[in-house]
């Protein structure tokens, strides 16, 4: 698979930049989310144009690197033990 994806992605050597499509399918996840994940930086991308609307570029090799090498996200929920009760009704013990 990572030979297919190289021969495609290489010209005379030189890696080419694929478009969002391309890396929707490499991450099998959704367009919308390959594209947020680019704004917010969580995967390496390169944007085309300089007004509001941009178009984002990105190289499958550092793509994969940045999720190989990928630590949890500062966002991403905690495992946290939840205490037994409602935060509405108090514990009650008969």
């Amino acid at each position: 698979m990572a030979e297919e994806v190289k021969a495609k992605t290489t010209i005379n050597g030189v890696e080419t930049f694929v478009d969002a499509a391309a890396v929707t399918e490499f991450l099998s996840v959704t367009r919308r989310r390959a594209l947020e994940m680019a704004r917010t930086g969580n995967i390496p991308a390169h944007p085309i144009g300089n007004g509001k609307r941009k178009t984002w570029r990105f190289r499958l090799s550092e793509v994969a690197q940045a999720i190989a090498t990928e630590k949890a996200h500062p966002l991403a929920p905690k495992r946290v033990i939840i205490d037994t009760g409602s935060p509405r009704q108090p514990n009650r013990r008969n």
